[in-house]
């Protein structure tokens, strides 16, 4: 097990240190605010990739967004079974905890979870050399066909719009939640899809009544 310095860690602390300089000290009265409990207004459940960090994009300062990122930005539908229910456990906490007052999915162009589910090429694989992934893309299973029909499987055609179907899919299973779909129901909660473009920067929110995305002006 290596435990000396390394130049991914050096690159970690310089940036630590100017977080320190240039975030923390300048802003300690907010961090003050922050030290006994939080408040969120916003959910975001994000993708993990590291090219789409919610807080750069939507520019917001700590406390301002309780963050989950997953592969492929996906929510599982609600279910008991035994297990570790990780993202679950979130939502529950930030919607009766917190009591958020609005939660955005939040898709990405480039997405390489979404375009596994695409292409199926981790199907079978085991777990620890990429059954994990498989099996948790396999939420988009029922999503891919109508989208192989359309596109195929290959080309950027296709994946985008497997990266939009991920979105669609997360919502409609945030709606299996019986908390959601109440606090939703009454007026407490609002569900929002949003698309972020690599490629140019461009954000897109989700109509859900027109069902396409738009950029935001």
């Amino acid at each position: 097990m290596q435990t000396g310095p390394s130049p991914e860690l050096d690159r970690l602390i310089d940036g630590y240190q100017r977080f320190r300089t240039n975030g923390w000290s300048p802003n300690r009265e907010r961090w003050a605010t922050l030290r006994e409990s939080q408040q969120p207004q916003v959910m975001v459940i994000a993708c993990s990739d590291s090219r789409v960090d919610p807080t750069q994009i939507f520019d917001v300062d700590p406390g301002e967004i309780f963050v989950v990122r997953n592969v492929a930005a996906m929510v599982p539908p609600f279910e008991t079974t035994p297990g570790h229910h990780g993202v679950s456990a979130a939502l529950e906490f930030a919607v009766q905890v917190l009591e958020v007052k609005e939660i955005v999915v939040m898709g990405h162009g480039m997405c390489g979870g979404c375009k596994a589910a695409l292409t199926r090429e981790l199907h079978g694989t085991e777990p620890g050399e990429g059954g994990f992934i498989a099996d948790w893309i396999a939420l988009l299973d029922d999503a891919r066909d109508p989208v192989v029909a359309a596109y195929g499987t290959e080309g950027r055609d296709a994946e985008r719009a497997m990266e939009h179907a991920g979105v669609r899919v997360s919502l409609a299973n945030l709606r299996t939640f019986p908390c959601i779909r109440r606090k939703e129901r009454d007026g407490d909660l609002r569900l929002r899809g949003a698309f972020f473009a690599i490629s140019d920067g461009v954000l897109h929110l989700l109509d859900e009544g027109a069902d396409r995305f738009e950029p935001v002006a």
